[in-house]
């Protein structure tokens, strides 16, 4: 059985998806980043690994998210993409005639304009985490809420109190405010969820044609307060996809299979090096390149003293260097400027 592999690497959470050749979703994790992508990717690959049916062949890797770069170095990606891309594309698996996608994850929001299954529009929140996951876990904990029953405090609620809802800080203390007046929890939390959605409205979605059908993923869909909230506001019913958590990970394997059917016969072998990545040490490390008055923020990417891939000069110098050492040409710490060919793929293929 030939299958393709997503992998979906956020600031928060970190997915992984296998799906075969139906695009049926065959195994996946969910887990938290932690802040340490490298080993939240070896912890989902040992998942996945142990959760595959017998026989299955990976012939097709992608990666996506905050992090794409560094996992698609680790696990030998096809292709890596961006997130609205692998959204949109998991979205129209889910919802064929989809028009809006509304994700929201860990540190991010973001809303996607689909129209004939084409994403002709976007928008992402920049700097303001109000409404993203972390908050929203933030927020439960300081409630004394599990983060899998605020949702359900919502419902619970028989008024919502207004809460200001368009920056993190002042919803905090505006929740703490109304809690020393006595509302009670559910009513505060409803009042929250419809903040955030207000919220995201006005700022995501201004000047934005939201239409139904409308898709909500992301983990932060699973909060049935937030759903009720958007309906609410929309005045429209939202579907959440079964696998609404690891979207991402899933628009990654198709497009990565879809890419690979494109080339030639003779090109089409993965550059998926296995499963045992996971046991496989690696480190990162990062240094400014000080060639001209960009200074340039290098990561580099390294496996048992081997450097795998740089990545983040704006000119090329560190990221199209070749495979192969360049005497004459040393790295930082004297060592040769040695780039994975996967780098130079990424550098024109991450978009």
């Amino acid at each position: 059985m030939n299958v393709a592999l997503g992998v979906d690497v956020g600031s928060v959470t970190t997915k992984v998806a296998v799906v075969d050749e139906t695009n049926r979703v065959l195994a996946s994790s969910y887990i938290r980043t932690g802040g340490d992508p490298i080993h939240s990717v070896q912890r989902a690959m040992r998942e996945v690994a142990r959760g595959l049916p017998a026989g299955a062949t990976v012939t097709a890797v992608g990666s996506t998210g905050s992090a794409r770069e560094l996992a698609g170095v680790m696990v030998g990606a096809d292709l890596v993409k961006n997130e609205i891309t692998c959204h949109a594309v998991a979205a129209t698996m889910a919802v064929p005639d989809v028009r809006t996608v509304i994700e929201i994850g860990g540190q991010d929001s973001k809303l996607i304009i689909l129209r004939n299954g084409i994403a002709v529009d976007f928008a992402m929140n920049t700097v303001c985490a109000a409404g993203t996951g972390s908050f929203l876990d933030h927020q439960a904990a300081r409630l004394g809420i599990p983060i899998e029953e605020f949702g359900e405090y919502a419902l619970r609620a028989e008024s919502a109190v207004r809460i200001a809802g368009r920056c993190t800080v002042f919803a905090e203390s505006d929740m703490i405010h109304k809690q020393q007046m006595g509302h009670t929890k559910e009513s505060i939390v409803a009042g929250l969820c419809q903040a955030l959605v207000r919220n995201y409205l006005s700022n995501i979605g201004k000047g934005k044609e939201i239409l139904p059908p409308i898709v909500f993923q992301g983990g932060v869909a699973a909060n049935r307060g937030m759903v009720a909230a958007f309906e609410r506001e929309l005045s429209s019913k939202l579907t959440v996809p079964e696998h609404h958590t690891i979207m991402g990970a899933i628009g990654a394997a198709v497009l990565a299979r879809e890419a690979m059917g494109a080339r030639p016969q003779q090109g089409r072998r993965t550059a998926f090096k296995g499963y045992d990545v996971a046991e496989v040490p690696h480190e990162a490390r990062s240094f400014e390149c000080t060639k001209c008055p960009n200074r340039c923020e290098i990561v580099e990417l390294s496996s048992s003293g081997r450097v795998l891939a740089r990545w983040g000069s704006r000119c090329g110098r560190w990221t199209l260097a070749r495979a192969e050492p360049e005497v004459g040409r040393p790295g930082p710490r004297g060592r040769g400027e040695v780039t994975s060919g996967y780098a130079t793929r990424a550098s024109g293929g991450a978009h």
